[in-house]
């Protein structure tokens, strides 16, 4: 592969995935430059790997699972639950008010929830495809998915609750 057929491989990749990947990481970690950190990763993965996909389908998938997977590695890792940034160890300032958004609320529902609402609700993948990407039975995600809903249904109150999903 020449040097101009890698420019253009990666320029694609990044077109295509970019918005995906941070916002999927942004998700799990609740910090900008983490996802950004991942985002870059995965790229990095996918292009120095050399994988031949079947379809741009198997690509995503791909693609999205090895962003969630390396997300998860972050928030296990020892030196991220032992670690603060600095900006955080200052004073200590008033939570920031949220605006009330459908996604404000997924954002506070464990992850099992929160990664099964997004995938479905924000990605538009079947309880299928969201099983084969975590490795889980589709009944799983569709518990997970009715467990989040309810959760989702008292966070955000009954009436508008009704009005967003």
């Amino acid at each position: 592969m020449t040097d101009s057929e890698r420019r253009a491989q990666a320029q694609r990749l990044v077109e295509t995935y970019s918005d995906l990947i941070l916002r999927l990481c942004y998700t799990y970690l609740k910090n900008t430059q983490d996802a950004e950190d991942i985002c870059q990763d995965t790229f990095l993965k996918l292009l120095t790997l050399r994988r031949t996909f079947d379809s741009p389908e198997h690509e995503k998938a791909w693609v999205i699972r090895t962003a969630s997977n390396a997300c998860k590695d972050l928030l296990k890792s020892a030196h991220r639950r032992t670690t603060c940034a600095l900006d955080e160890c200052c004073a200590a300032a008033a939570p920031e008010q949220s605006d009330g958004s459908v996604l404000d609320a997924v954002q506070t529902l464990p992850e099992p929830y929160r990664e099964v609402i997004y995938l479905h609700y924000y990605e538009g993948y079947s309880l299928k495809e969201i099983g084969t990407l975590l490795s889980i039975p589709a009944a799983t995600v569709g518990t997970r998915l009715a467990r989040g809903r309810e959760k989702l249904k008292t966070i955000l109150g009954g009436d508008l609750y009704e009005n967003c999903i």
